[in-house]
């Protein structure tokens, strides 16, 4: 499949800037990956990782890289990686003073999996790619159906009057 693509200019002065643009290119979507389960009442393989079989992790890695290569193809692919559940919240601790850490101590479903960057021509077609992911094997070779946040990067900065 073949796309014209351009480059997102920022607009001149007056333009609307706080919106994302999309008339004249694609555009930046992130994926976020969420612990968050799938569906009420229906068996999908949402185990914890630690509890899949090492053919479980494999498949759903492979999933996970042949999504990647079909977004690729299509050029719309731009970047993703898995993160670990551990990490930390930090924020400035005042003059001098050092960062204030704490946690996580997010619940579960608080917790992002990884993320994946998308360009693509418009938000549908962000939330098909979403929905693809969101089809990942788990434990039993079930789909996830994970929740897959869906998130437009803003294009330019917004202005304050």
């Amino acid at each position: 499949m073949s796309r014209t693509r351009r480059r997102l200019r920022p607009r001149g002065a007056g333009g609307d800037t706080r919106r994302p643009r999309r008339e004249d290119g694609p555009m930046k979507y992130l994926l976020l990956k969420h612990y968050r389960g799938g569906p009420e009442g229906q068996d999908y393989g949402t185990a914890p990782m630690e509890e899949w079989t090492p053919e479980e992790i494999s498949a759903h890695i492979a999933f996970m890289r042949k999504v990647a290569d079909d977004l690729r193809e299509r050029g719309e692919y731009v970047d993703g990686q898995a993160l670990s559940p551990e990490g930390t919240f930090v924020r400035y601790g005042g003059e001098g003073r050092p960062p204030v850490t704490d946690g996580p101590f997010a619940e579960t479903k608080d917790l992002i999996a990884g993320w994946m960057v998308v360009d693509v021509d418009s938000e549908e077609r962000a939330h098909e790619a979403a929905a693809y992911l969101s089809s990942a094997p788990g434990k039993g070779g079930k789909p996830l159906y994970e929740w897959i946040e869906v998130r437009p990067f803003l294009t330019e900065p917004s202005v304050v009057e």
